[in-house]
């Protein structure tokens, strides 16, 4: 099921040190120039492609950011 969570609430996610991945998905150089920690990169135009090998555990607990007008 997938849910929205806030900033507030990721943060605290992180500093509880949750198991989760956290996937950002921008394009590989806004990935490059700065992301969160422990972030990885999955760009909107390589999903099919990278998802099965970066995310395989189709139970795991994942959090995706992009950008944000806010």
């Amino acid at each position: 099921m997938a849910a929205t969570i806030s900033r507030d609430e990721l943060k605290m996610k992180l500093d509880r040190g949750e198991q989760f991945r956290l996937v950002e998905t921008l394009p590989a150089a806004t990935y490059h120039h700065a992301h969160l920690p422990g972030a990885i990169n999955l760009p909107p135009d390589q999903v099919m492609q990278l998802a099965p090998k970066l995310l395989p555990d189709k139970a795991a607990d994942i959090v995706v950011y992009c950008a944000s007008p806010t």
